[in-house]
């Protein structure tokens, strides 16, 4: 879309000041997280200019691309004074992004050269500089959020050998990207997470949460036991780190059946479980996630959700929703009031059954079927986060394994620090 487009279209939504005019509730730092993750950020050359290495965490290897589909090593991400995690994408200038710049010495966030907010860059664990025994750099391994570790074990969705990933992912043209440029492992080894582990917790404190991520694997005697096996390899691996039987942990995955979560869960210390829906509308969700809908179909995908709790417990299930890409034209919702209201209906219905959903903003990256396509409002996405948040009050579900401090990604979980 054009900037002169794109900016009459952003005139006729509300501005930042106007939501939080329209929504007193609602804290303003958090609608500020989701506008800079709707909309992106450039780093101006001042802001560059203050970034060291050897002490900020730098773009590095992740599962997703960002908007402007390059590898340069800008800061990783953001943190606003209240400590909230903004795990944002840069974006082209042309695109209308914020602009992190320099201000009296200090980096803050402006939008049309306006001072917003001041900023904090992440800072680089002492890990990043370290190799396994087999000579993979550690920062390849396992990534850092600010509180989080995260093992990526293998960058492929089987989805997309017909054809069939979901139309908002690039993770597998990204992860392609990445082995081109840096030579990431295509799959990593259990040795060499056991010993990156190792190192990262020998900062005391600095980290609450382990997750495992990767995309779908559709093989084995029964579909995703491939998956499963690995999955269960690699946390084994993990546990050996710890004197408990089970540690802080997030599995987020396909769903899987009763079967193969019994499997995760008895022979590993996994303690939660999440397998993202991604859109809570079954039409909507035949068409945005197709390879899903193919392998598992939207309603057994709930009813695995469902049947998951009974194995980890009620709080410890999760289900994942790309917010906004139910609006995706031109089978969406028309409307974001048809959007939100379908939504949360269906989300009080996973809730009822002890599943907590949240949500991340939907980036329209470069590397996927919806490239060209444009999210939702900033009013839809402070809506949608009141409205999860609301669902888990009143059901009494947690969200400990994807709050802000273990995650820092879900605007609706950050939230849970105000109970």
């Amino acid at each position: 879309m054009p900037l002169a487009l794109k900016q009459v279209f952003r005139a006729q939504q509300l501005s930042l000041d106007d939501v939080c005019a329209k929504y007193p509730q609602f804290p303003r730092l958090i609608a500020i997280k989701i506008d800079v993750q709707r909309r992106g950020v450039h780093y101006t050359e001042a802001a560059l200019s203050v970034v060291d290495p050897k002490r900020h965490q730098v773009r590095g290897s992740y599962i997703f691309g960002a908007r402007d589909g390059q590898l340069t090593p800008v800061p990783e991400s953001l943190v606003l004074r209240d400590g909230t995690t903004i795990l944002t994408d840069t974006a082209p200038i042309e695109q209308n992004p914020y602009v992190v710049d320099l201000v009296d010495g200090e980096l803050w966030l402006t939008d049309a050269g306006t001072p917003v907010e001041p900023v904090e860059l992440w800072a680089e664990p002492a890990y990043y500089d370290k190799v396994t025994s087999s000579g993979v750099p550690m920062k390849y391994v396992i990534t850092a959020r600010p509180q989080r570790l995260n093992i990526f074990q293998s960058g492929y969705c089987h989805f997309w050998a017909n054809g069939k990933g979901c139309r908002y992912c690039d993770i597998v043209n990204h992860v392609k990207e990445q082995r081109k440029e840096w030579g990431i492992p295509t799959r990593l080894r259990p040795q060499d997470v056991k010993e990156t582990l190792i190192e990262a917790l020998k900062e005391p404190g600095r980290f609450t949460n382990i997750c495992l991520t990767a995309g779908s694997d559709t093989r084995g005697e029964k579909a995703f036991d491939s998956e499963v096996n690995f999955y269960i390899e690699l946390l084994q691996a993990v546990g050996e780190v710890f004197k408990t039987r089970r540690f802080p942990s997030q599995l987020i995955a396909t769903a899987f059946n009763e079967e193969q979560l019994a499997k995760i869960y008895i022979e590993t210390g996994l303690t939660s479980y999440t397998a993202d829906i991604e859109v809570l509308n079954e039409d909507i969700f035949n068409w945005v996630c197709p390879g899903k809908a193919e392998w598992v179909g939207y309603r057994e995908w709930k009813r695995r959700l469902a049947r998951a709790v009974d194995i980890f417990g009620r709080g410890n299930v999760g289900n994942g929703l790309v917010g906004g890409v139910e609006l995706a034209k031109p089978h969406g919702f028309k409307t974001e009031d048809e959007a939100l209201q379908r939504t949360l209906e269906e989300a009080e219905e996973l809730a009822t059954q002890g599943v907590t959903t949240v949500y991340i903003v939907w980036v329209p990256r470069p590397g996927s079927d919806f490239r060209d396509q444009k999210n939702a409002s900033l009013e839809y996405y402070v809506r949608l986060a009141q409205g999860l948040h609301d669902l888990r009050v009143e059901y009494g579900l947690g969200v400990d394994f994807d709050d802000y401090r273990r995650c820092g990604n879900h605007p609706d979980s950050d939230l849970a620090r105000l109970l």
